[in-house]
Parts: structure tokens; sequence; C-alpha cells
């Protein structure tokens, strides 16, 4: 039994309302053909899956993929539904992607496949609609180039057309706080849970598995406040200190492009993937890919709390072997919700024609992701299921009450 069909069955839902939130209410298929730039014409396949829309807009990313499906983009589609009602944001569940290799395109081919995938779902989408971001390959320019191509194609005014697409550059309507967003809402759940849990900054160590901009805002804050960073992995390789890291020394080296493997820190060793999921530590953020903790190495795992900054990246056969161990899993719907938080303050100040400022964004964004966790955690104790399930009980709740 899935996550979603043991929340409607502690609710208590009749079996047609648990049909209805198991479907996307629309899958659009579109087909893109862009003339490339040795001047032949070439057919990309696209997908927007619009999941459900009864507490608002559908809200979600578009991604450009040579392996993104149909069923992948409607499963995307759909936790963005309960991302966003965790969240207790006015917003539905959406997603979009296309199949290709951006690796393979030019600047320009990239441009024409944005316009004409934003061309060809132009009259599903808008401010009232449905607003797609960045996802996967995808990021501010090409949503400035949608933008665009939307304005063009409903005949509206680039600057009422901006509230459609958020994720865009500063200068196109983008929010302030938006690069930092995901990883300090991570942050965020993190003071959240060191307070029920009374963890002393200083004596609670941290792994962090990925070393992108998610977790390099996560690392960055949560070792301002005095927390410990003991790993750090890319895609090669990482880094572990038991002592505690110098995160800011180990972002400056990625930034310049190296992997993991050839950076030196006194007291520091190389280490796998593999054998950072397994250190015996405090908390455990995966922040890179799905299905990092799965059934194979689930036992294995000693940390004794795990934040999810990526997406799915517990697998649900690993999240029963780990709720047995009682290591406390705080879902990905939850913890890394920060991003679309303040995508959607984004499409308020665009509505609005309002700036904020990135402080103020700041702290809109721990009001709102800290009154999330406190909502989990408040049906979490009162009916001692796991926290995923708390998670899922509060938005399917509140998808059918609207």
């Amino acid at each position: 039994m899935n996550v979603l069909t043991q929340a409607a069955k502690f609710l208590r839902l009749p079996a047609d309302s648990l049909a209805k939130l198991q479907v996307p209410e629309r899958v659009t298929r579109v087909n893109l053909a862009i003339r490339m730039d040795d001047g032949k014409l070439r057919l990309f396949t696209g997908y927007r899956s619009q999941y459900n829309r009864a507490r608002g807009p559908y809200k979600g990313g578009i991604r450009f993929a040579s392996d993104v499906t149909e069923a992948e983009v409607i499963n995307l589609s759909a936790w963005m539904t309960w991302k966003c009602a965790v969240a207790d944001l006015p917003l539905g569940g959406s997603k979009g992607g296309v199949i290709v290799d951006t690796k393979e395109l030019s600047r320009g081919e990239l441009e024409r496949l944005s316009r004409a995938y934003a061309r060809a779902i132009a009259n599903i989408i808008g401010p009232n609609q449905d607003v797609p971001a960045p996802d996967m390959y995808t990021n501010a320019q090409v949503m400035d180039w949608m933008v665009d191509e939307y304005a063009k194609a409903t005949k509206q005014n680039k600057k009422t057309a901006r509230a459609a697409f958020t994720g865009k550059s500063i200068r196109n309507g983008g929010s302030l706080g938006r690069e930092e967003a995901t990883g300090l809402g991570g942050v965020y759940i993190l003071q959240e849970l060191a307070k029920k849990q009374n963890l002393v900054p200083s004596q609670t160590t941290i792994a962090l598995q990925g070393a992108g901009n998610v977790a390099k805002h996560f690392a960055l804050e949560a070792a301002k406040l005095g927390y410990r960073v003991v790993a750090v992995s890319d895609s090669k390789s990482g880094i572990y200190n038991p002592a505690g890291l110098d995160v800011v020394a180990v972002f400056k080296y990625k930034k310049s492009g190296e992997s993991l493997t050839e950076y030196r820190e006194a007291g520091a060793k190389n280490i796998s993937n593999d054998a950072l999921l397994k250190l015996e530590i405090d908390v455990l953020i995966p922040a890179a890919k799905e299905d990092v903790i799965s059934a194979k190495n689930a036992n294995q795992i000693k940390t004794k709390y795990i934040i999810e900054l990526a997406n799915g990246p517990v697998t649900p056969e690993a999240d029963q072997i780990l709720a047995k161990k009682k290591i406390l899993v705080i879902p990905d719907v939850l913890a890394n919700s920060g991003g679309v938080i303040v995508s959607y303050f984004e499409w308020l100040q665009n509505k609005r024609d309002e700036k904020w400022a990135k402080e103020a964004v700041f702290q809109k964004l721990k009001k709102q992701i800290t009154g999330a966790f406190s909502d989990v955690w408040a049906i979490q104790t009162k009916n001692k299921v796991r926290a995923r399930l708390a998670a899922y009980i509060l938005a399917v709740k509140r998808v059918t009450k609207a």
C-alpha cells in the first residue's frame, strides 16, 4: 500500500475520492519541430501534466532531459500537488518535460526549443491557470525565453505575462532569494527538528550527499549556525572529517568545477558516496539523486535523522526499514519545499507588481516552512505515525477539503 493510499485510509476517504486523487486532471503531449543549426528539422516530444487544481492554479517545473517519460511527469505533478498542500500554498500541482539531451544543443537550438514548448502549451498555462518553473536542465534564461514567447502567443504585454512563469532572472521579474531557497528552507527544518529533539548545534554532526546549489546553501547556513558538517560528496567522490569540514573552502573549491576527489583539507580523507550514506552521524542530508537509500543499503544506515533535500532519495522499501530502525525521516514534500514557497512569492510579487527585499523573502519563507513543519509534527505525534505519512495525511486532507 503506497503512502497516498495509507493517508486516504487514515482519513476514511470514499473510494471515489481516492480514485480521483490517483490520476491527473489533464495530460498534454506536444510534438515540437525545431530547425537545427545545420538547417534540418528535428522532432522533439514534450509533456505537461496538470494533476490537481483544487487549491489554486497548477504549479510545477519543466525539465529538459533525455530520460523524460509521460509517467515520470505525471508522478512528479502528483508530488507537486502534495508539496504545495503541505506548505499550505494556494496552488495545485503540475509538471512538464521535453525529451532532449541539452548537452547536444547549441544556445540557439535551446532557445528555439524553449520557445516552441512555451508556444505549444500557451493555451493551457497562465498566471491563474498553470505556472511553470525551471527544473532539471532548465534555468532562468529558459524561463525568460518562455515568458517572451508566451506573451507573444497570448498577445499580452510582457509585464502582465511575467506571472505565468517563476524562476525567471531578477531583471525579468524573478524573486531575490530563489537561489538559496531550497537549501535555506532545509536549514529552517533542521532548526525546528533540533528544538523538538534537543539537539545542540556544536554537538550535531551532519553529512551531505550532494554538492550542488541546494547542498551548498544548506551547508553554509548550517555551519554558520554552529552545526558540524563532517562530510560532503559530489557525483564522483566525497570528503570526510569527523572534526568538521571547512565548508566555505569546500564549496569555493567546488565552484572551480573540480571534483572533490582531489580536494585536500587537514584532518580530512576521501570517502565514497556509498560510504558517506553509512556514516555514524546525527543527521544525513540526501541532496542529490532519487533512490540512493534502498532496500540494499537501508539496514546499514546509522544516522538518527534524515532530511530529504533531494526528490525521492528513499525508496518505499527502504522507508519501512528505516522506520523499524527508528530513524526519523523528514520527507521531501516538506523538507525541500523552500523552492516552491519562494516560487509562490515570485508569483505574488509579479501579480501585485511588487519587489520584495531578500531579507523579507527569507522571513516569509521561514514562517511558511516552519508552519508546515509544525502542522506535520502535530499529526505525527498525535497519531504516532511516521513523518512521511503525517505529511500526506495533511496534504490529502487539505486537497479534499478544497
